[in-house]
This record gives structure tokens, sequence and C-alpha cells, in this order.
């Protein structure tokens, strides 16, 4: 029997949810039925993708819930309301402006529960386990649909009472082996009831991309696909390049995206003289890294410390045909076998970058060698259809 599916994604849809809606329509390419909710609507500006109008449009959004839900539901529902409340009183935050935000996500898990009933929702998957995975565990307890919860980062980024939020979820998925480790040791959950998995790409569009790209010996076009901030690394790759060219290669690179760090890269570039070959895009439609990874030659991800679990940059380069240059970080040693399809190098060591750099601009068939195992492993694992239908077989038990 078919189930009526609920897709929960905070303030969506905004820049980084490409990936989302690539799940939501290969979902619906299956047949499943998915209805769309959000916490709340976010600004006109945060999304520049085409589907944004589309997706505002069929989304429910959450907040501003109103104080109408509660007064409406509650009378009929006193038993339920009394194990929300048991479940806030039982929470570690303290304070009154912790305690008050709590009353706010109970009246947002209320409209929740209101919401599927209308609309006879059976299942909801929530892509976060912040404050969006305490208005799915409450509005279960106030006799909501079954849920289940996708971690896409660190747990420690998160919040706190983890465990209060994923006990009762149907099932977590965790974008990496590491964070299935993260979450047993924090939550006790057992290892059965959480699965491993990433967000994929579209590999039939990414297959058409950089088909006719040239190749010339110690030329090379790198390029970042990532919000500018300092955990991203992109001073490194500053670093790095400034260096290949005194050794007398012909770098360009290219940083696709906008954020708080901007200014201190903007100094960076200026003090080692790159101006002429460093290009800052800001942020760029999903269409436009498309063109933009289809002219480039390589792709670097020199993150640092916490934020990165499964990124999508390295599936859709990958997809591309792109050589990746990664640090070994969240789950990036499980997507690239380095020297086989990417090569890894450890966190801030910009000699290894600079030498993996050297090796894809001096080594045309090592690069030509990876990028297309790169392509192979994009298809083979990284195909939203085959993503998409491990979250659906989970949620059906398949």
């Amino acid at each position: 029997m078919k189930l009526r599916l609920g897709y929960l994604v905070p303030e969506f849809p905004s820049q980084t949810h490409a990936f989302f809606w690539r799940e939501i329509r290969a979902l619906r390419r299956m047949g499943e039925e998915v209805r769309l909710v959000s916490t709340r609507r976010p600004s006109s500006s945060s999304c520049r993708h085409g589907f944004a109008a589309a997706a505002i449009k069929e989304t429910r959004y959450l907040f501003p819930a109103g104080l109408s839900s509660l007064v409406v539901w509650a009378p009929r529902h006193f038993s339920k309301l009394r194990l929300g409340l048991t479940y806030l009183g039982g929470l570690t935050s303290s304070g009154f402006n912790n305690r008050l935000r709590q009353y706010v996500l109970l009246t947002m898990a209320i409209d929740l529960v209101r919401w599927a009933h209308d609309c006879r929702i059976d299942h909801v998957h929530g892509h976060s386990c912040a404050d969006t995975a305490h208005i799915l565990a409450l509005a279960r307890r106030l006799g909501g649909p079954s849920y289940s919860l996708t971690l896409h980062g660190d747990l420690a980024v998160y919040g706190s009472d983890h465990r209060a939020k994923m006990e009762k979820a149907k099932f977590i998925s965790v974008v990496g082996g590491h964070l299935q480790c993260q979450v047993i040791q924090c939550t006790g959950l057992a290892p059965r009831q959480i699965r491993v998995t990433c967000m994929g790409v579209e590999t039939t569009e990414l297959e058409a991309l950089g088909r006719d790209r040239s190749y010339s010996p110690g030329t090379l076009h790198l390029v970042s696909v990532a919000r500018l901030h300092p955990g991203k690394g992109i001073l490194h790759a500053l670093a790095a390049v400034h260096r290949g060219i005194q050794k007398g290669l012909d770098l360009s690179y290219t940083v696709a995206g906008e954020g708080p760090h901007r200014g201190a890269i903007e100094a960076r570039i200026k003090e080692l003289d790159l101006s002429s070959r460093v290009t800052l895009t800001g942020t760029l439609s999903e269409t436009e890294v498309y063109q933009l990874l289809s002219k480039s030659d390589a792709l670097l991800l020199p993150s640092t410390g916490l934020g990165e679990a499964w990124p999508v940059a390295v599936m859709e380069a990958m997809g591309a045909g792109l050589p990746v240059i990664a640090s070994s970080i969240g789950a990036t040693p499980e997507m690239i076998a380095s020297g086989e399809d990417g090569l890894l190098v450890p966190q801030g060591d910009e000699d290894a970058l600079l030498n993996s750099i050297i090796i894809l601009a001096n080594d045309i068939d090592a690069r030509q060698r990876l990028g297309e195992a790169a392509r192979k492993t994009a298809r083979l694992r990284f195909d939203v259809s085959i993503t998409a239908a491990a979250l659906r077989d989970a949620i059906y038990n398949r």
C-alpha cells in the first residue's frame, strides 16, 4: 500500500537545498505522494535556484502557528498535550528564553499534527536533527504520524537532547559512517536503527558536462563551490595556488559562494597578488554551478574542523568528470578512493594541497584517469534514483 509522505526541511527552500528538491522529484518519479512542509518561509533572496517559486507555493509553513492551533486543539486532546508537556519538561535546556522557544515548538508541532491529519499523511521524514527534530518528536507524542530523521553533519552542531529527539523515530539516516558512531555514542540507539546514506545527484545531467574539456600541461583551472566560511579552508587553497604559480604553473581559481568570510578572503587575495588569478563569483544557481564545473579542471574542498559530512559539491564535481582534491574530513574518505577517483589530503596541509595541484597540472593522463573514474563512482553510488529509493525502502521497511 502506498503511503502519503510528508517531507520536512527547515526554512525551505534556501540556496543549499537543491539536493532536497532532487530527492523530492526522484521520490515522485517512483510514484510516491510527497507533501512539503517547513518550519518557516525563507527570505525572498535566500534561494536563486529555478525551483524556488514552485517549492514555496506548495510548502506548508508551520511558523507562525499562532495560538489558535493550541486553543482549538488542546481541549479535545488534553491527554496527548500532557505527553508533549512531559517531553518538554524532560529537556535539559533551561532559562526563560529556552523555555519560551520550546513552547513555540509545541504550537508548531500541534499545527503539524493538524496538517498531517487533514492531508492524511502516514509518515514524515525530517531533514534536520536540531529544532525540527523536536517538532517531529513532539508531534509523534501528540498523536501525529511516524517520523524519521536525516543527520547532515556533526551532532555537536545540532543542539542537545538528541536521545529525546530520536528515540521514537522509525529510523535515523546519517550522511557518513562517522556520524553513525556519533549517534550511537550520544544516544545509545542500536546500530540497526541508524542507516548510512547520502543525498544524491542527477548524474544523467552531470554526465554531459566537460565532455569537450581541453587538457593543457601545466595549466589548471581550479574551482571551489562553498559557503565563504573559515571552516571551508579557502585561505589554505589560496596559499597553495600562490605557491603553485611561483613554481611556474598556470593556475586560475574560481570560488563560487557567499558568506561572512568574504572580507578575509579578499584581503588574502590582495596580499598574495592573486587578483588576476582568483575570481569570487558570489552565490550561483544550480545551472550556473553546472556551467562552472563544465569548464573547470579540478575541484578543491580544503575544509577543516567540524561542519563537513557528505559534501554535495564533491558528488557533483565527480559526476561532471572532475578530479577532486579534498581534505580527509567527514565522509570524504568514504566517498573518494584516494589515487583512484580523487585525491585526499590532511586537513590544513598546504604542502599536500600543492603537491596534488602539481600532479593534476602536470600529469594529463592522471587528470583524465581520475576524472573518468570519478564519473563512474558518481553514477554507481551517488545517483539520486539510488539514494531516494533507499530512503523510500527504509520508510516502507523493505
